[in-house]
C-alpha cells in the first residue's frame, strides 16, 4: 500500500529529530538541484520579448506582495 503524503512527512520529521547532522546531507542535494532547475528556466525564458515580459510581471507581484509583510 504507499504511504500518504501525511505519512511521509512524519517520517520525514521523525528522521530529522534522530539524525540532526545527517537530515541535511539529503535535503541539500535536492534543494540545490530545484534552483538550477529554476534558473534554466528563466534563462529561456529571457530570450523572448514574452518571456522577458511575465518575468516583469512577476517581479512586481513579488514586489507588492513583500510590501504588505
Amino acid at each position: 500500500m504507499k504511504e500518504s503524503n501525511e505519512d511521509q512527512v512524519f517520517k520525514w520529521a521523525q528522521y530529522v529529530k534522530k539524525h540532526p547532522k545527517e537530515w541535511k546531507k539529503h535535503l541539500v542535494p535536492f534543494l540545490d538541484s530545484q534552483i538550477i532547475i529554476a534558473n534554466n528556466f528563466y534563462k529561456r525564458l529571457c530570450k523572448t520579448k514574452e518571456g522577458r515580459e511575465k518575468i516583469k510581471k512577476l517581479t512586481l507581484l513579488k514586489i507588492k506582495s513583500e510590501s504588505y509583510v
